[in-house]
């Protein structure tokens, strides 16, 4: 089969192995380099999202090396020095997400570095980048690229040519098939400029299935009138919007109709985030969206989960006031089809209004396997809860804990080891006060089959013995993630891995898993 692959007589598998390597440019480089049909494998996976992560802007060149010789007279003229050498792909049509924002940081860096002379005015410089911008944005319409994702986000400096506009329409190939696009609806940029752009996705695009918007509270209305109203005819001419995310940035209370064109969306939409928003009856919407699976709510008003109306296998509320009426109600609605639930209440010192959480949470949800809880301080009916929680594979916990004796605590940190069900594979302890202290009790307690365990830190030698014991005791554990990597101690670190061959420590970020 390995002499195959490097043959390329098996080229879904291979590009479904390039394809898993897509955010580890490193390797995809060295993919390149194997073989003449690999680089052609390998290069359209590295091209796809050039502009978002972290390269030096050279590439841009590349990308250069088609312009016209009007266009390159253009660039001269306004004091750009540039090397155009032959290309050996047609590296712009392989582009699958564009971040608008990304493309203007990577061009200011581009145009720096193939100036002639310095440039001293400010306003020129940013006319030149404008001017670098709309050549490349040009480019890559007219290329043959068929565009995934779009991030429209920018400064206030930049501005669309109306050769753009042009150019998407005669290239529609370029948005036939955008799946996600966000947008960040700021004071700064030029309005009437985006409201055009808006205007052409929605008499042209039906695929989109995300939409993401971030909404500055500071916006005049009265500016914004046409922006919003294109934004809603995107909404309504979609054929299937299943995923919409709204981040109303300072909690607005006026949502100037967005959220109401979401009824002609109502049997697609499966998956709703509300970000920093207040109450409106607009909201109202969602309790006709019959085929919602999933709902996220994030420093809001309580008063938006009274308006859920059906049964949902995903559930996160997070920064806000527990309301001992709504929350057991959606806990009893979903009841058995809730399966994801993350909770992080605002107030956090109400004994009484956890409890009730708890005691409703206790009677409707059996089935949940991924369960994150933080700031909650009832631990012993917590405890009871996630004993009895048979299905459960992943948990999250961040709660504290009352002054209590130290013995007592060993006590409880003990009883918490031994509940944990036996289909558990993945453990994040954060950081919990009462547990951190006492990391090797519940190592030694602990006989889950864990795939995953994050621990907030290992700079003592106690703790290690206890975790090098329960690696070995566990040959299921692959990944220890670490919260803090300043107090990974390296020795630490090497004497783990010399015991317990199976398992890698690693920063916590790179095995964390988000409801």
């Amino acid at each position: 089969m390995v002499s195959k692959l490097f043959m390329g007589d098996m080229p879904e598998l291979m590009e479904n192995i390039l394809n898993n390597l897509k955010n580890d440019h490193n390797s995809l480089y060295s993919c390149a380099l194997v073989s003449r049909h690999w680089c052609k494998m390998s290069i359209p996976i590295l091209w796809q999202n050039p502009f978002s992560y972290n390269q030096k802007s050279l590439f841009i060149s590349e990308y250069f090396s088609s312009l016209d010789e009007d266009e390159i007279y253009i660039l001269k003229k306004y004091g750009m020095s540039l090397k155009i050498s032959r290309k050996l792909f047609n590296y712009a049509k392989f582009l699958k997400n564009l971040d608008l924002l990304s493309l203007e940081i990577k061009a200011k860096k581009w145009t720096n570095l193939n100036l002639v002379e310095p440039i001293s005015s400010i306003t020129y410089f940013d006319a030149l980048v404008n001017v670098v911008m709309n050549l490349l944005l040009k480019l890559l319409v007219e290329s043959g690229a068929v565009l995934h994702t779009l991030v429209l986000s920018f400064s206030k400096t930049f501005e669309f040519k109306p050769e753009i506009f042009y150019s998407i329409g005669r290239n529609e190939l370029f948005l036939s098939r955008l799946q996600h696009l966000s947008l960040e609806l700021t004071p700064e940029f030029n309005i009437e400029n985006v409201t055009i752009f808006l205007k052409v996705l929605a008499k042209n695009i039906t695929t989109i299935s995300s939409l993401k918007l971030e909404i500055d509270s500071d916006n005049e209305p009265r500016l914004f009138h046409s922006l919003f109203h294109a934004i809603i005819r995107i909404i309504k001419s979609q054929e299937q919007l299943k995923w919409f995310s709204l981040d109303g940035d300072d909690h607005p209370t006026e949502f100037y109709g967005i959220i109401s064109a979401l009824e002609c969306q109502k049997n697609s939409l499966q998956e709703v985030i509300i970000i920093n928003c207040g109450y409106n009856k607009e909201f109202e919407v969602l309790r006709d969206c019959t085929n919602l699976e999933t709902l996220r709510i994030l420093d809001c008003s309580s008063k938006l989960l009274n308006l859920l109306d059906c049964k949902i296998s995903t559930l996160e509320v997070v920064d806000c006031t527990i309301d001992m009426q709504t929350i057991p109600l959606i806990l009893e609605k979903s009841g058995l089809l809730l399966q994801r639930l993350s909770f992080e209440p605002e107030n956090s010192d109400d004994i009484h209004e956890e409890l009730f959480f708890l005691e409703a949470f206790k009677s409707f949800c059996p089935n949940i396997t991924y369960l994150n809880i933080s700031n909650v301080g009832v631990f012993t009916q917590l405890f009871e809860i996630i004993g009895n929680l048979l299905k459960l594979q992943f948990l999250s916990l961040w709660c504290f804990i009352d002054d209590i004796p130290e013995q007592e605590l060993n006590i409880q940190v003990m009883k918490f080891a031994e509940i944990l069900p036996l289909t558990l594979q993945y453990l994040d302890l954060g950081y919990n006060a009462w547990i951190e202290p006492h990391i090797d009790i519940l190592l030694n307690h602990c006989n889950v089959p864990l795939k995953k365990l994050l621990i907030y830190r290992l700079n003592d030698e106690k703790h290690t013995r206890a975790l090098i014991k329960f690696c070995i005791r566990n040959k299921n554990l692959n990944y220890v993630g670490v919260y803090k990597s300043s107090d990974l101690d390296e020795n630490f670190k090497k004497e783990v891995e010399a015991h317990a061959t199976n398992v890698a420590l690693v920063p916590r970020a790179r095995i964390v898993v988000n409801c």
